[in-house]
């Protein structure tokens, strides 16, 4: 369905340094920062890109936007948020059940230090 999402960021160092730390667990990899513009992260299934503004002007982010990540399992969302809040983020959901979501949801939420809501979801087995 998508090809890439992005954030907006004034200090993409700080932020790099956050993703770096939260992405990693599941798998997901830096490009490097491009053209002193954009950290770019790319799987098989799709781009997340940290940019500067295009316009010039500040980055700011989305009031009810969230950007969810597959996690393999429980233990890599837990790690998801654990590296997240190790490395400037906060805390918008711990990580455990949500009866709200679809099937047997497990997932986590943080806030990056910019301000951008993101979550790491699985599914468990049924009876967990």
């Amino acid at each position: 369905m998508f090809t890439h999402v992005c954030v907006g960021s004034n200090d993409l160092e700080k932020l790099k340094k956050f993703y770096d730390a939260a992405l990693t667990p599941m798998g997901i990899q830096s490009a490097g920062i491009m053209h002193d513009r954009a950290c770019v992260y790319a799987t098989d299934t799709g781009s997340f890109l940290v940019m500067k503004p295009a316009d010039g002007k500040d980055a700011c982010h989305a009031n009810g936007g969230t950007i969810g990540f597959a996690a393999a399992d429980a233990a890599t969302v837990d790690a998801f948020h654990a590296a997240g809040l190790e490395n400037g983020g906060s805390d918008e959901g711990a990580p455990g059940k949500r009866p709200n979501a679809p099937g047997n949801a497990y997932g986590a939420y943080l806030r990056d230090p910019f301000g951008n809501k993101i979550c790491a979801y699985c599914q468990l087995p049924e009876g967990e």
